[in-house]
């Protein structure tokens, strides 16, 4: 079917990094659930969408669950650099398994259910909605994709599993009350960028303290990553990412006073403000939003571009505050893409030459 709607704590460490994806050690880990599924009449498999904190947040609500009720668990980092097969779970015994903040690739739900006899999916996204329009034909019974764009995945599989566990656990919950107090106010942020709203107080500072913690959110190689979900703090995030934007802000704001005019498109597309931003590729967003205003003040077209060597070949990235330029129109042109607010390409240096050429000085 589908469905589109509108343990003991230790002490916190930090979180670890590196990535176990298909390895050796993410394969050792369901070969040792085998015997153990046999034993217990079937596994419980959670496969999460990684690096994403909904998909790493509903991994630990589907952990909570099975712990509570002394059920069999293999959490498992479900990423498209290194993906799992369908096949790495013939052999395991299967009972029910859960696709956390995605349906996986192509066919994969579908394949999966021609051997386990319960597969359930959570996602938010707009875009699966068309995906399971064209699978509707191979979708079965015990196949449950829960499409929600109203809500995040970590929040429907928060709700999805608080459900289960009064129905049979009786009165416990999932979280108690110091936890669910502060897991449900960092919920209400990831839905807030999840589902793209941008509405509460302090997001963009959320994202930027968060974000260096994203690709470490590795359950194989981060054993206590579920342990440390519990204790991240929002206002901590908040005041973290709150320093890093000023921080990169004021480099950035060294950088642009370097700034110089280029002719997009060798002046097709009019002239701004460039910087060359070699070894400060990471401010481009910033040095390169700065320089869209100060071009617009200047009487240019409202657009900046940072510019860097990439690889030995020229790479420009171009932002713009102001909603009437179109800065992926450029890009398109010169092989890149992007949004109209945001875009990249790169430039052989004879043509990049022809940019900066016979341009007076700003």
């Amino acid at each position: 079917m589908y469905r589109i709607l509108g343990g003991t704590r230790r002490r916190q460490t930090p979180l670890g990094g590196g990535r176990g994806f298909r390895s050796e050690a993410a394969l050792d880990a369901i070969r040792c659930f085998v015997e153990r599924g046999r034993e217990t009449g079937g596994l419980n498999v959670a496969l999460y969408n990684y690096p994403s904190f909904s998909g790493a947040y509903a991994a630990l609500f589907a952990s909570l669950f099975h712990a509570k009720l002394h059920l069999p668990f293999l959490p498992l980092p479900f990423s498209s650099v290194h993906p799992f097969k369908v096949e790495d779970f013939k052999l395991a015994d299967v009972r029910t398994c859960y696709l956390l903040d995605f349906i996986g690739p192509k066919d994969f739900s579908f394949e999966l259910s021609q051997f386990i006899p319960c597969v359930i999916a959570f996602d938010h996204r707009q875009s699966t909605i068309t995906r399971i329009s064209k699978m509707r034909e191979k979708l079965s019974s015990n196949v449950d994709l829960q499409v929600d764009t109203t809500r995040s995945s970590a929040r429907a599989t928060f709700d999805y599993f608080s459900t289960k566990l009064l129905v049979n656990g009786g009165s416990q919950r999932l979280l108690n009350t110091e936890d669910l107090e502060r897991v449900t106010f960092l919920l209400r942020y990831l839905e807030d960028s999840d589902l793209c709203q941008w509405k509460l107080p302090d997001i963009k500072y959320f994202n930027a303290g968060i974000k260096d913690l994203r690709a470490k959110l590795n359950c194989i190689v981060n054993p206590h990553l579920f342990y440390q979900l519990l204790e991240i703090d929002t206002s901590a995030l908040i005041a973290k990412g709150r320093s890093i934007l000023i921080s990169r802000q004021n480099e950035a704001g060294t950088l642009v006073k370097n700034a110089f005019k280029i002719r997009l498109g060798r002046g097709l597309y009019g002239e701004c403000l460039a910087v060359r931003s070699d070894g400060n590729s990471n401010l481009s967003h910033e040095i390169s939003l700065e320089l869209s205003r100060r071009s617009s003040a200047a009487g240019l077209r409202p657009i900046g571009a940072a510019v860097f060597m990439q690889r030995g070949i020229i790479k420009v990235c171009l932002r713009s505050f102001d909603n009437t330029a179109d800065t992926s129109e450029i890009a398109k042109v010169y092989g890149g893409g992007g949004k109209p607010s945001s875009s990249s390409f790169t430039l052989r240096m004879d043509e990049y030459n022809l940019w900066t050429a016979n341009v007076p000085e700003s």
